[in-house]
């Protein structure tokens, strides 16, 4: 019998060390050669600090900066360990509301938001800046998204709306490889860029 089972457990132990080890080391290792901003998370420094990650959106609330899509990430109250609490872009409870489209919550918080965002436009409000990404980290907004917020933050900085308006016209990254995807602004960049502003 022994003679049957020495085969499979040797074949385990091997099989698991090349796709538990060498596998995963190997490409980690090529991933590190080739793309290293990428492999390390896409970090964005600034004076030597870490600030974010290009990867997963920062909940901006202030008027003077530019804010994301909303966030449907949430984690256990401190309070009461039984319910649910907001925790917006909360990297590692990565989800949607999954809440439908004839859902009373999803529909009251999405009409709350656009009064919030009329307030200060006359604009249609771009769908993006209502509605949550699957993941509820994303941290991209369409370039409609970011030019309905230039009012609000040029008031607040008290810098020309052109200034601003031409400040996020510099950071819209179009498709990838001109086919993949569409145009978006990556919020984090644009506030830093929008806090070096002189």
């Amino acid at each position: 019998m022994l003679k049957e089972i020495r085969p499979a457990i040797v074949m385990l132990l091997l099989l698991s060390a090349i796709t538990g080890l060498v596998y995963p080391y190997a490409v980690t290792g090529v991933a590190r050669v080739l793309f290293p901003h990428q492999a390390e998370g896409s970090l964005i420094e600034r004076d030597g600090k870490v600030v974010g990650s290009a990867l997963i959106g920062q909940n901006f609330t202030g008027d003077q900066y530019f804010h994301g899509r909303p966030s449907a990430t949430t984690d256990a109250d401190p309070n009461d360990a039984t319910k649910q609490v907001p925790v917006p872009y909360k990297a590692d409870a990565s989800t949607g509301s999954n809440y439908g489209p004839t859902s009373k919550a999803l529909i009251d918080r999405v009409k709350g938001d656009v009064e919030t965002l009329k307030a200060g436009s006359d604009a249609p409000v771009p769908v993006d800046l209502v509605t949550t990404s699957a993941s509820g980290l994303d941290p991209d907004i369409t370039p409609a998204g970011a030019l309905f917020q230039v009012e609000r933050v040029a008031k607040a900085r008290n810098l020309p709306a052109d200034k601003v308006k031409a400040l996020v016209e510099t950071h819209i990254e179009g498709r990838a490889g001109g086919v993949l995807g569409e145009a978006h602004v990556n919020v984090l960049e644009l506030n830093l860029a929008l806090d070096a502003m002189k």
